[in-house]
């Protein structure tokens, strides 16, 4: 099968950030292009809406995209920014065919590799590498989310911005300081006064 330049560069994204992990040969790369789409959304177009249910995982080649939450104030709560190289999509909606508790946009014109559930499940049979790579994935998607769970509870909120700024460098520029405030879990103006003490932070 012949493919694209454009899509071969775009795919060679998602084989490079597979590979860091696990090798993949260059048959193991046809049967990953076989089993996906690539999706292009505008600025504020959805990838997913609450009470949907996640029928893809998402694979980002270009933009910026926002998971949150809305609760029942009609607050918003960011829990993640997925920029280049990040995957999108509501794991557990994924897996569990249940509906989404998640909002997911993007923030940015976007483009994604797109996995069906069963697409997925195919891919792993044909490339047991792709599973292995997955199942990193999930690793480190739990040992994320604990770091997170852990720095909510215990860090102050100038430590939660240092940790912030080390897990999405440059994104300062691309969400705006309400989006960054509520993935903190603090108001704008708290975030302007951590900003004035973080910068006086001898590793700043």
């Amino acid at each position: 099968m012949l493919y694209s330049k454009n899509n071969v560069m775009i795919y060679e994204k998602l084989f490079t950030a597979i590979e860091q992990h696990v090798p993949l040969s260059e048959i193991e790369k046809n049967s990953i292009r076989s089993y996906s789409v690539v999706k292009k959304f505008r600025k504020h177009q959805y990838l997913l809406q609450e009470g949907n249910i996640s029928y893809t995982e998402n694979f980002v080649v270009k933009g910026c995209l926002r998971s949150y939450e809305v609760n029942e104030k009609g607050q918003e709560h960011v829990i993640q920014f997925s920029v280049e190289d990040w995957w999108a999509g509501d794991l557990l909606s994924f897996l569990t065919e249940q509906p989404s508790s998640y909002n997911i946009d993007c923030l940015e014109d976007t483009e994604v590799i797109q996995f069906t559930k069963t697409g997925l499940d195919r891919l792993y049979d044909e490339v047991p590498m792709v599973e292995r790579y997955f199942r990193l994935l999930l690793q480190n998607a739990y040992i994320a989310a604990s770091d997170r769970l852990l720095s909510t509870l215990s860090k102050s909120a100038v430590e939660k911005y240092d940790d912030f700024i080390k897990k999405y460098p440059h994104i300062e520029m691309r969400v705006t300081n309400k989006q960054i405030a509520s993935y903190l879990g603090i108001t704008p103006e708290s975030l302007s006064r951590i900003r004035r003490q973080y910068v006086l932070l001898p590793n700043s």
